[in-house]
């Protein structure tokens, strides 16, 4: 992980952000029987209102951490990792910087949801310190929320 950067994403990095999601999240198409909300997401316009931030290791977007601020906390909308950066910790490093951002912004709560079918994930986050908040159903799509005190 040491080598690796991260900064604000530009309007260049659009096309390298739709290929890391799409890498990230066509897998689970066939487990939840559509596109997960991330591949119908614009990355121009989320890059744009400077939402976005990328990871990188030689000059390759590797990572991905989108984020919105709210009243009362700081919304994870997509964590995304290629498939070469798994398990090397570049995943917990970005939520590590949502937490900071949080703290920064002076809001006591990071919140992220994902499909519940992405057993993976529901895993990860409840091993990163998250706890379930609910359940329900948005856009189609049944999801679990998870938050995290800062």
């Amino acid at each position: 992980m040491s080598d690796v950067t991260t900064n604000p994403a530009g309007p260049e990095d659009v096309p390298a952000i739709e290929a890391l999601v799409r890498e990230a999240y066509e897998p689970y198409i066939a487990r939840i029987g559509r596109p997960p909300g991330p591949l119908g997401d614009d990355y121009a316009a989320i890059v744009a209102d400077g939402r976005a931030l990328v990871a990188r290791r030689d000059d390759r977007v590797v990572g991905l951490l989108v984020t919105s601020l709210h009243s009362d906390h700081l919304l994870i909308e997509n964590v995304a990792v290629g498939a070469s950066e798994r398990g090397s910790g570049l995943g917990a490093a970005l939520l590590g910087i949502a937490e900071e951002r949080a703290r920064e912004a002076g809001v006591g709560q990071v919140r992220l949801y994902t499909h519940e079918k992405m057993t993976e994930n529901l895993a990860y986050y409840r091993r990163r310190g998250f706890e379930e908040t609910g359940r329900r159903t948005e856009d189609g799509f049944s999801r679990v929320f998870f938050a995290k005190s800062v």
